[in-house]
């Protein structure tokens, strides 16, 4: 929150975030003698407009596993994360930031995001998103639980939280 780059949440604000993320685990990798640091961008990753990957591209250190062994598109490497003794579903997809670009970046906003994503967890909820937009929050949630989200008990503990 410190820097005033990534609180003015410009469109390359993943790099702000993912600079300062890299640079602490550079660090910590470091001490602890490791030789590099494996980042898990893939090659679908990089026909995207994805500014935190220039930040990885900083650290002399950081391995993009799934790029530059094999080029491996998204699903296929969890096909094969069994071999690497991962997990073999594809997490379920959250975008680090979810308040609009232009939009500061405040701890207040940062807490409403949170408190709504931890209701949405409360109420059994796996794949979900709640972004901001001044006084409204907007609730993603998952193809395969909507049935569940628009019930009329569920909708209005939605509402509520």
């Amino acid at each position: 929150m410190e820097n005033p780059a990534y609180r003015a949440n410009a469109a390359d604000r993943c790099f702000y975030c993912k600079d300062e993320l890299f640079s602490v685990l550079d660090a910590i990798a470091q001490q602890r003698g490791f030789v590099a640091t494996a980042y898990g961008v893939n090659a679908d990753d990089t026909l995207d407009f994805r500014p935190g990957h220039r930040a990885a591209q900083n650290i002399a250190y950081w391995r993009h596993c799934l790029t530059q062994a094999c080029a491996k598109r998204k699903f296929a490497s969890f096909r094969s994360a069994p071999d690497c003794r991962l997990g073999t579903a594809p997490p379920p997809h959250a975008s680090p930031l979810r308040v609009p670009y232009g939009t500061e970046v405040t701890p207040e906003r940062l807490t409403m995001i949170e408190r709504g994503e931890a209701a949405l967890r409360e109420l059994g909820f796996r794949q979900f998103r709640v972004r901001l937009h001044d006084q409204l929050a907007r609730v993603e949630i998952a193809p395969e639980e909507m049935d569940r989200a628009f019930s009329k008990e569920t909708c209005a503990a939605i509402s509520q939280a």
